[in-house]
Formats: C-alpha cells, sequence, structure tokens
C-alpha cells in the first residue's frame, strides 16, 4: 500500500506545483495485477467544476476505461487517495464498486488546511465495512498531509461556497 500511496501522493503535489487544482491525487488500482486503472488530481479550480476532486477523477477515468460504471465487475478495484474522501467521494465509493479504500492525510488535515469536507458520518470507515469494502487510513500520513500544509503555507487557493 505504501508504493501505492506514495505514487497518489505524489499526484497532488505534482496537481500543486503545476497550479492546476487543490493539493489531492487519488488511483484507482486493479487488485489482482496493480494495474493503474484510473488516475486523478483535484480539478475544482481548473476546470471550475465542483465535482471534480481527485477521487471523482480516478473513479471517472476507470470507469471510461473499463466501460462500466461498476468497477468491481471484472477483477477487484482499489481506491487509493491522498486524503480521506470528503462526504461527496465517501458517497461515491460503494456506488463505484471498489473493493477496499486506502487513504493518507486525515480529514483534520484538509481542514487544518482551510478545507470544508462536509458532514459524514462519524463511523463512516465502518459503514463501508459493512458493505464489504476494506479500509485502511494513515498510509503515509505525515507526507500527505505535508502536501495539504504546504498548499496553505502558500496561499493555495481554498476553495468551499460562502456560508450565509
Amino acid at each position: 500500500p505504501e508504493g501505492r500511496m506514495r505514487l497518489a501522493v505524489a499526484l497532488s503535489g505534482e496537481n500543486v506545483r503545476q497550479q492546476t487544482g487543490g493539493p489531492f491525487g487519488a488511483l484507482v488500482i486493479g487488485e489482482s495485477d496493480f494495474r493503474v486503472m484510473g488516475a486523478g488530481v483535484n480539478l475544482v479550480t481548473s476546470t471550475g467544476l465542483s465535482l471534480a476532486h481527485a477521487e471523482m477523477v480516478a473513479l471517472s477515468v476507470a470507469q471510461r476505461a473499463a466501460g462500466d460504471w461498476n468497477l468491481g465487475a471484472g477483477q477487484s478495484a482499489q481506491l487509493v487517495t491522498s486524503c480521506e474522501p470528503c462526504a461527496m467521494c465517501f458517497g461515491a465509493v460503494p456506488w463505484s464498486g471498489v473493493s477496499s479504500l486506502i487513504w493518507g492525510a486525515r480529514k483534520v488535515d484538509a481542514e487544518s488546511a482551510g478545507f470544508d469536507e462536509g458532514d459524514k458520518p462519524d463511523d463512516w470507515a465502518q459503514t463501508l465495512k459493512a458493505r464489504g469494502i476494506a479500509t485502511r487510513g494513515d498510509v503515509l500520513r505525515a507526507e500527505a498531509a505535508a502536501v495539504l500544509a504546504n498548499y496553505a503555507h502558500n496561499d493555495g487557493h481554498i476553495y468551499h461556497p460562502e456560508k450565509s
């Protein structure tokens, strides 16, 4: 898992360096052949699309390549993401057909950088496990959190709707 997470974190860092979006990266990996089925970075600011989170992009690329919305239809697939999923991406995980989820940084790390991760159940990982989706967190957390902190420190664009 560390090698896969290294790649997701590298994608998040490169996205920041290229100024193409926020500090988040994700991969969909085939669990039997370890092939990258899809990769994504956060493209919210560069596309103007609020749904263009790294996980959503990676899942979309993988689904398009597979020709199927259900990524578990062939071999089982794993979603690897540099940060714990926000509320929106958490909701997409069960519908994507992935059989496991690995994340690096935590919600608190993203929120410390200024991001609003939305509301999701405190037992969200257990909820996924109850649906048959294996979970593992804090993989290279320090490295993933450092990308978030660096983005905030360098005045990266923190996007979320203004609250009234």
